[in-house]
């Protein structure tokens, strides 16, 4: 089964972590850079709801009132500035525009700005780190969506990104394939198991017993239930002591496997060499794939077609 994605995954992005200055005291961040290389492997599409809701550059800064994005969708809750002026209508068509903008843009995920009114997923404020009414009106539309989800902020963490950019290129791989046999099904699931496991044992092992019940006729709505289950399995948020763990065990498995020696990269912690112990790991999963060795805990891969 080939383990390839030719197309470049096609990523949405808060505009003001792609280098634009669009936050509502004109500052802006150009996380994307930090990928270096990395980047051209995707195509990105910034959006800014904020922007395009006609409030302008710079613009007083915004909360929900009452409730919170889902909330404001239901007509129960509202959008203020700090003037105290309903700026709700303004959202409104600011988010459905940015929507409009991703899908048309064929995207296969989203990477959110967590503390915005507007663009937070899980967190809608950044004060004082609490939650604040979540999500938020953008967000509670992303999460509508059958698109790979993530934080924007983890792009700073070559951990955190290490994890997410091997899930999302499993979730896109399984959401492309076109399942119609069980032995198709059956080599999928072999595929992407121990990434599921890395992310939720107990819920991989009741996956593991739906499709042990697969109907001896496959029906397509047993594959889309199975594919549902698991896509939402792959785009579970992990932890940072838990990703740790998994790259370790992946750098000590490729050390052992290919006999790669690594001068000067310690165990990764916190604070010790964590670039160079990711830029090494990749390193040993490139070389992994092109000796045509399956590593299950990073089982799909980008290569461009004229490669």
């Amino acid at each position: 089964m080939d383990r390839i994605i030719t197309e470049k995954i096609r990523i949405g992005i808060s505009e003001c972590n792609f280098g634009a200055q669009v936050r509502w005291n004109h500052v802006g961040w150009d996380r994307v850079a930090r990928l270096e290389r990395e980047q051209m492997d995707y195509i990105w599409a910034p959006v800014c709801p904020e922007v395009l809701s006609g409030l302008g550059v710079p613009r007083h800064p915004m909360k929900l009132v009452v409730g919170s994005g889902d909330d404001f969708w239901q007509g129960k809750a509202r959008m203020k500035n700090r003037k105290g002026q309903d700026v709700s209508q303004e959202m409104r068509q600011g988010a459905l525009a940015a929507l409009d903008i991703l899908k048309r843009s064929k995207i296969d995920a989203f990477t959110f700005m967590e503390g915005s009114p507007s663009c937070g997923v899980y967190r809608t404020t950044l004060k004082d780190k609490r939650l604040g009414r979540p999500p938020g009106v953008f967000g509670s539309l992303l999460l509508k969506e059958d698109w790979f989800l993530f934080p924007v902020l983890d792009l700073d963490s070559p951990w955190k990104w290490w994890d997410w950019s091997r899930r999302l290129h499993a979730f896109v791989w399984l959401k492309r394939f076109d399942i119609k046999t069980k032995q198709e099904l059956y080599e999928a699931w072999h595929m992407l198991k121990f990434i599921c496991q890395e992310a939720d044992e107990k819920k991989t092992r009741s996956l593991g017993v739906l499709l042990a019940s697969a109907p001896k006729k496959l029906s397509q709505e047993f594959v889309s239930l199975w594919k549902s289950e698991t896509l939402q399995l792959l785009r579970k948020p992990s932890t940072l002591p838990r990703i740790q763990a998994i790259m370790v065990k992946h750098y000590a498995h490729y050390r052992k496997v290919f006999g790669l020696g690594v001068k000067d990269v310690a165990a990764p912690t916190l604070d010790i060499n964590k670039h160079e112990f990711v830029d090494e790991l990749k390193k040993m999963e490139r070389k992994a794939f092109d000796q045509g060795y399956v590593f299950v805990g990073h089982p799909i891969v980008y290569r461009p077609k004229e490669r």
